[in-house]
């Protein structure tokens, strides 16, 4: 009998050994899983790592233009999936932007594309000073541009923004980086891209695009990439500042607004520059911009029909905006902007201000949060016409 009872225990700890072994080598196979800025997913042997996140924008707008019976407008303004993460080495990393809805994707042109593709870029980072990287991604441009759509204070950026930023583009970026914590730093990017702008496949170029950037911090950098979100979210100690200046060069030109807009009838090569600052201290945020184009020639006509014109849009526009969060975390917005056209196209476009005034709660800083903002703009014609139009809006942003 005990020797019955001393076998059976025996066969049961061997049992409970060899269970726990198997269970080791599965648990061993499994990935790692982290949580921070998205859903991480690691591979047991660190030779992958892949990255999740999403963002949505609900909004609804009442829209009272000039002229026009007042309108609704409901819509999901962006969609976006974000894949990055690193393969084989984490100084190689990838990352990969899709969008869904249909203001983002646009319409289907005869012989154009879906265009699903926002980002697909990989950069290898030889040091924590040097990034390299070759694919489709926003251009150095400027600060409004480069921040996320999601990390912005107001429902979407400004009338000069749409008009003259240099948007996103296939090519090799070179960026030289300098930021210590409350000192001088400095950031140097650099780009040579194709000039026509995302997912560009009609015709092959004979021409480049030229970009360069360049950051000033003269106290510092920002606490938690401050430069990349508009607000004092992170309520600076010390004054913080951020002064930068872009040239963008584009040779040969084939859209409207360089990387974007429609097609040119004949080519045009333009030039673009880009300055920025931006303050942030206690709850306080005050940025301003001064963005321009210039092009000779700018109007270009279809050969078969003269009245069928095309022109880059050429000239120039500043915003200003300021800010205050309070400890609640409501914020309150101002902005203006003003824009002028080039003498050359001034009898195709007109001057335009825009004021903008906006309310913010922000309940998980910009991932999740409420937006209302109230708009006019005012379109003043070389006819000595004007337009005042109008629009009242409602947003929800959400991501991880």
């Amino acid at each position: 009998m005990y020797k019955f009872i001393f076998t059976l225990f025996l066969l049961c700890c061997f049992s409970t050994i060899k269970a726990q072994e198997n269970n080791d080598i599965k648990l061993s196979a499994l990935p790692y899983y982290s949580y921070g800025k998205g859903l991480g997913i690691t591979s047991p042997d660190s030779i992958f790592k892949l990255n999740i996140r999403f963002r949505m924008q609900n909004r609804l707008t009442y829209l009272q233009d000039d002229g026009e019976d007042a309108a609704y407008e409901a819509m999901i303004r962006r969609l976006r999936l974000r894949f990055d993460g690193y393969v084989g080495d984490p100084k190689l990393l990838y990352v990969i932007q899709l969008s869904f809805s249909p203001r983002d994707v646009g319409p289907l042109e005869d012989h154009g594309n879906i265009n699903i593709i926002r980002d697909a870029i990989v950069f290898y980072r030889p040091n924590k000073h040097w990034n390299f990287g070759f694919g489709q991604t926003k251009l150095p441009g400027n600060r409004q541009r480069i921040n996320s759509s999601g990390a912005l204070q107001l429902t979407d950026r400004s009338i000069n923004n749409s008009s003259f930023n240099i948007d996103r583009d296939f090519g090799v970026h070179a960026y030289y980086l300098n930021e210590t914590k409350d000192k001088f730093s400095y950031n140097i990017k650099t780009a040579v891209s194709t000039g026509e702008g995302r997912n560009w496949t009609k015709n092959p170029d004979n021409g480049l695009a030229f970009t360069g950037r360049l950051e000033l911090f003269p106290f510092g950098p920002f606490k938690g990439n401050g430069a990349f979100f508009e607000g004092d979210v992170k309520r600076e100690e010390t004054p913080k500042l951020m002064l930068s200046g872009v040239y963008h060069h584009n040779d040969k030109g084939r859209r409207t607004r360089g990387g974007t807009g429609n097609e040119l009838f004949e080519q045009r090569d333009m030039s673009s520059l880009l300055l920025d600052a931006i303050l942030k201290y206690n709850g306080w945020a005050f940025q301003t911009a001064y963005l321009s184009r210039f092009a000779d020639n700018p109007i270009t006509a279809n050969p078969d029909d003269i009245n069928d014109i095309e022109y880059v849009f050429t000239g120039r526009g500043f915003d200003t905006q300021l800010s205050y969060i309070f400890e609640n975390d409501y914020e309150v917005i101002g902005r203006f902007s003003h824009q002028e056209p080039h003498s050359d196209i001034e009898i195709l476009t007109p001057q335009r201000n825009q004021y903008s005034l906006g309310v913010t709660k922000y309940i998980w800083e910009h991932a999740l949060k409420l937006q209302a903002e109230v708009t006019r703009t005012d379109s003043n014609f070389i006819d000595n016409t004007t337009n005042e139009d109008w629009y009242v809006r409602f947003q929800i942003e959400i991501g991880i």
